[in-house]
């Protein structure tokens, strides 16, 4: 069959929003069956290539995992199960700065609770945060408090998912931030807090530098603390390197570890030539999935089938599922060219010391950069809030959404008062 390119407001029967249009339309995933089916053939009928020439995933995913993983996509892999845990949540769309935004929106019964933005990036979407509805909007089920509660809004990126895709370049963090700040006042919350991991750090950074009326405060989980000091020891200064302790110099070695073995590839390629990118990710599911597992964060996920495990295959399947249904491999990627040659971890970079609203940060130990206490002092004069815990990684708030929340519930306790 010939494959129709499936736009989000149709794919879920909700009505484009006309020119001016505020509203806020209710929204519900239902992605065509021909699509699903058209999915699970493309997936039996891939080509593929050679084995990789080493014992290890240097080259990229190996060869086997990823047709086992393909396999059980095609035969095993159920989306209807991953579609109504998005439709277990109120779901909305509204247009703001020319595009159409989906997200999700859950109200706490409890109250007084804090309006909380919180915003994914790449490889991710909106299905690595929906664990952290209920631990956050019901507090007292999780270990927490009722006045620890709060409201959650979590978007789409635009040119991610249900999201539409911006039809002109200029959709930097900066603008997605303000359109985010339009999105809270427009749901009428006129004081709130805001929470970034990957691309989402570099929007709500954006938005503490902006620092418009009523953002109470940002936390990160990857924050751009990497300092021109921290800089320098990662280029190889051996008088800058001896400045740090054993447990800087640790996490620097690391770091350093990473990038020298190609860590960003991706982000450079994406950088460069997101169109390239696209016309083969909207393709083949199976090219899609071998690129984004070069995202270290989901191998070691996806190709273990221990049930225990979280994220699960399915979870990440999900995910996978949701950047082709949608076919937003192309404009997703754009955001890396929109920030081409600036990284998301460099204070510089991200103006760290621009912030205006106090900052919250919590490190998880297998994150890319384990970001040092002192490194984010130096960065963010407005810290207020830092934290290292004993578990997670890249995408922490999947692993384990009840610590998660419990951090967040600390991070902005000094906004409660």
């Amino acid at each position: 069959m010939e494959h129709s390119v499936v736009e989000p407001a149709i794919a879920s029967g909700t009505v484009p929003a006309t020119a001016g249009d505020k509203s806020i339309r209710p929204f519900k995933v239902q992605i065509p069956e021909a699509e699903v089916q058209d999915l699970r053939r493309r997936l039996q009928n891939t080509r593929w290539p050679d084995k990789e020439t080493v014992a290890d995933a240097s080259q990229g995913a190996q060869l086997a995992n990823l047709q086992e993983l393909v396999r059980y996509w095609g035969s095993g892999y159920d989306w209807r199960k991953g579609e109504a845990k998005l439709n277990a949540f109120p779901q909305f769309i509204t247009s703001i700065d020319g595009v159409d935004m989906h997200f999700i929106h859950v109200r706490s019964k409890h109250p007084n609770a804090m309006p909380l933005l919180i915003v994914h990036g790449w490889p991710g979407s909106v299905f690595e945060q929906i664990k952290l509805i209920e631990p956050l909007t019901d507090p007292t089920k999780h270990g927490g408090k009722a006045e620890e509660a709060f409201d959650v809004v979590i978007p789409s990126l635009p040119g991610f998912g249900f999201s539409a895709r911006p039809t002109e370049p200029g959709w930097s963090v900066e603008r997605i931030g303000l359109a985010y700040d339009v999105l809270m006042k427009r749901l009428g919350y006129n004081r709130y807090a805001a929470q970034g991991g990957d691309w989402g750090a570099g929007v709500v950074e954006a938005m503490g530098r902006q620092a418009p009326a009523g953002l109470l405060a940002i936390h990160t989980n990857l924050p751009a603390a990497v300092t021109p000091e921290v800089g320098a020891a990662l280029g190889g200064n051996a008088t800058a390197l001896a400045t740090f302790s054993e447990k800087e110099r640790a996490a620097i070695k690391d770091l350093g570890m990473y990038l020298q073995t190609g860590g960003l590839s991706y982000a450079v390629m994406m950088g460069a030539r997101p169109q390239a990118i696209g016309y083969s990710l909207s393709d083949s599911p199976a090219g899609l999935a071998g690129w984004m597992l070069i995202h270290s964060g989901f191998t070691k996920w996806t190709f273990g089938q221990d049930p225990k495990q979280t994220p699960t295959r399915d979870e990440v399947l999900d995910n996978f599922s949701l950047y082709w249904l949608t076919n937003t491999a192309a404009s997703a990627a754009r955001i890396y060219w929109e920030h081409r040659g600036k990284s998301l971890i460099s204070a510089n970079d991200q103006k760290s010391s621009e912030i205006k609203v106090p900052v919250a940060i919590t490190v998880f130990p297998d994150e890319i950069v384990r970001t040092q206490e002192a490194w984010a002092r130096r960065a963010f004069p407005t810290l207020n809030y830092f934290h290292e815990v004993d578990k997670g990684g890249h995408f922490a708030m999947w692993e384990y959404p009840e610590l998660f929340a419990t951090e967040l519930r600390a991070a902005f306790k000094p906004q409660r008062k």
